[in-house]
């Protein structure tokens, strides 16, 4: 075998890596498996936290393309954030995203739809919405 040829096994381990950690990071998108996380305390692990910091090479363009679930992109970055960490552990907090998520999905490709949305009034925000805003800053997933 040449030394331009990659070794078999090397690239069989690491395209089982890189499945494995695109499925994972995908699986960020869903409000309520974030949930579980946190019930769990599996988010305030120091280890998983930082393995949730090695994972934002995934918002990089080369990376990015694969990712089918945007969302997924926007929570591994409100993940890096110990607030964001601790409230997504609250029910409230996991319907509203749940809700913002689907506001986002609803509305994307029409913005009149966006500011009728926003007009709602929804009794699912969390308590403490008033630090919205430096939890979850961008709403719509960008």
């Amino acid at each position: 075998m040449s030394q331009s040829e990659p070794n078999p096994d090397l690239r069989a381990a690491n395209r089982a890596r890189f499945e494995l950690e695109l499925e994972f990071v995908q699986s960020l998108a869903n409000p309520y498996y974030l949930h579980s996380l946190a019930q769990q305390g599996i988010l305030n692990q120091p280890a998983f936290v930082n393995f949730l910091k090695y994972l934002m090479y995934w918002k990089e363009k080369d990376y990015a393309r694969f990712i089918l679930y945007p969302h997924a992109l926007h929570h591994l970055e409100l993940l890096q954030q110990a607030q964001f960490r601790s409230e997504i552990g609250k029910d409230e907090w996991r319907e509203y995203l749940n809700q913002k998520q689907f506001d986002h999905w609803r509305t994307w490709r029409d913005p009149s739809r966006i500011q009728a949305a926003a007009a709602l009034p929804t009794d699912s925000q969390p308590q403490s919405a008033s630090s919205e805003a430096h939890i979850i800053p961008h709403a719509n997933g960008s």
